[in-house]
């Protein structure tokens, strides 16, 4: 009897804790549902980094930064604070003064191994390296309120990379936008990145260690403990043998560049990185440079998958080259289309597509879109390997003397909402793509107000199944500055997903960039305690 008393008493207390932290822990009491069920809750906390933007004497970055509104309920939610502070950066040992950017990947700025924070070289070792912390710590585009964005400039060519976080009503779908324009040089052109969150592993298929790219890593540790991390570099005939990628040590709260063509002696044109942080997390992008196309960012892709799709390629591409890497133990099989306005089509030569595991595969679809814009779409083959992949392409506007070139990897569909900032009052278009024939998407697009004023608008478009649907997006009534676009399936709707191509010519130059828009997972579904009377046994 004592011990049937402890066992209800034990439970019941049980009970009382779990019931009490799920009522607390959802805004206007609705985590009070029935034990099994959950409930779909605002994140309280988010994280971004921006690496740093440009080493050009001619470059200019605008940052912008947005949080959707209405991202947050209950009355209790907190006001919250988003905001991005300058990182630190590795430098040489022994006063040179110089930082890995600076050499260009010799022997000295192969990566960020050396000393830790606060040791100075003495001159016995050539590689050592120190943290210098930032310059200026004032925060970068901190935002007030949700559904105005917030932005600013800078063409200073040693801006640091940005590390930040926010929590409270501004957590939900925070983005920052970071655009720079290079007017000369080999940099030349737009680069565009959506600062990224941070995370352990990275799939960058579509780098290059061929003499005519460079392209560097950009590893940003936002916390406070050091990161570790391994580079790993796969071509046409499997890994690229090499330690120098193994045991980079990128410090608290800061960013180390590494150029990709140190990592390795024999020369990759069309190769996949692989970043995994073994100790720690940091935020990864590749920022390419080529001689003859410009350069831009090259964002990870999303995570492997049997199912790929590359939203927005530019009705007038004259080149798009797709890259893809199978990461696992199998080889992969996939059926190619291409999504166009009027239904999918099979591109010529192209109607399956073979990756052999742990290896490259590149092909050259030219001009594939003919004029119209259009969406590659990958699904498994018939009978064939559905062994995931990962995905990116490379994309150029403009012929001879005048190309530009951007990347557009495989990424997530806009499940709940996504949101891209910084689009300004010409040049912007916005790619939608239904990927299954017979499951059309209805999406409504929201313009917010601009960082200088104007009234938001919104617009719903319908995308028919097997389609992609190009448009000039709606813009703020009164626009002044730039905004941001917001996207929101309609509940039911079929799998859509998206990509914006910002195109800002310079001269004769038709510089753009192209960035996709997978989920903001600005919420996550909690499980819900609830009283299970099946404790209440002996």
């Amino acid at each position: 009897m004592k011990r049937t008393m402890m066992s209800l008493i034990g439970a019941g207390v049980a009970l009382a804790a779990v019931t009490g932290v799920a009522a607390v822990a959802a805004p206007g009491g609705e985590a009070r549902q029935a034990a099994g069920s959950g409930t779909r809750l605002p994140v309280q906390r988010s994280a971004l980094l921006c690496p740093a933007p440009t080493s050009s004497e001619v470059g200019e970055t605008a940052y912008t930064a947005f949080a959707p509104p209405g991202a947050a309920a209950g009355a209790d939610s907190k006001k919250g604070t988003a905001q991005l502070l300058p990182a630190g950066t590795v430098e040489e040992g022994g006063g040179s003064g110089k930082s890995d950017k600076d050499d260009k990947g010799g022997k000295n700025g192969k990566n960020g191994k050396g000393k830790g924070k606060g040791e100075e070289d003495k001159g016995a070792d050539p590689d050592a390296r120190r943290v210098v912390p930032p310059r200026d710590k004032k925060p970068v585009v901190p935002l007030k309120a949700a559904g105005k964005p917030v932005g600013a400039t800078t063409d200073s060519a040693d801006a640091p990379a940005l590390v930040g976080a926010a929590d409270g009503t501004l957590a939900p779908g925070w983005s920052v936008q970071q655009t720079t324009s290079v007017a000369a040089g080999a940099g030349r052109g737009l680069l565009g990145l959506s600062c990224t969150t941070p995370d352990t592993t990275f799939w960058f298929p579509g780098v290059s260690t061929d003499k005519d790219r460079q392209d560097y890593v950009h590893l940003t540790n936002p916390d406070s403990t050091p990161a570790v991390v391994d580079l790993e570099l796969h071509g046409k005939d499997g890994p690229l043998t090499g330690s120098a990628g193994e045991d980079i040590s990128v410090p608290p709260h800061t960013t180390v560049p590494v150029l990709l063509s140190t990592l390795t002696g024999a020369p990759a044109t069309n190769a996949a990185l692989h970043v995994v942080a073994r100790e720690g997390r940091v935020g990864a992008a590749v920022q390419a440079t080529d001689a003859a196309h410009g350069s831009d960012w090259l964002p990870a892709s999303a995570d492997p998958s049997s199912r790929v799709v590359l939203p927005g390629i530019p009705a007038d591409a004259t080149s798009v080259r797709l890259v893809a890497v199978a990461p696992g133990e199998s080889d992969a099989d996939f059926k190619v289309q291409l999504a166009t306005p009027t239904g999918p089509i099979t591109p010529a030569g192209l109607e399956t597509l073979h990756v052999k595991s742990g290896m490259t595969t590149a092909v050259d679809l030219k001009d594939i879109t003919q004029g119209e814009a259009g969406s590659l779409v990958l699904t498994p083959a018939d009978g064939g390997s559905k062994a995931p992949v990962a995905v990116a392409l490379r994309v150029i506007r403009g012929k001879g003397a005048k190309q530009e070139m951007a990347f557009i990897p495989g990424t997530r569909p806009v499940e709940k909402r996504a949101t891209v900032a910084d689009n300004r009052a010409k040049g912007s278009t916005l790619s939608l793509v239904a990927p299954e024939k017979g499951k059309d998407a209805k999406v409504k697009v929201t313009a917010s107000a601009g960082t200088g004023g104007g009234t938001p608008a919104s617009k719903t478009y319908t995308v028919k199944g097997g389609t992609t649907l190009a448009v000039q997006p709606p813009r703020p009534q009164g626009l002044k500055g730039s905004y941001a676009l917001t996207v929101e399936p309609a509940a039911g709707s079929g799998p859509v997903y998206a990509a914006r191509t910002l195109a800002q010519p310079q001269g004769g130059l038709p510089a753009f960039t192209v960035q996709t828009l997978p989920d903001d997972r600005g919420s996550v579904v909690v499980p819900t305690a609830g009283q299970d009377l099946s404790l209440l046994t002996d």
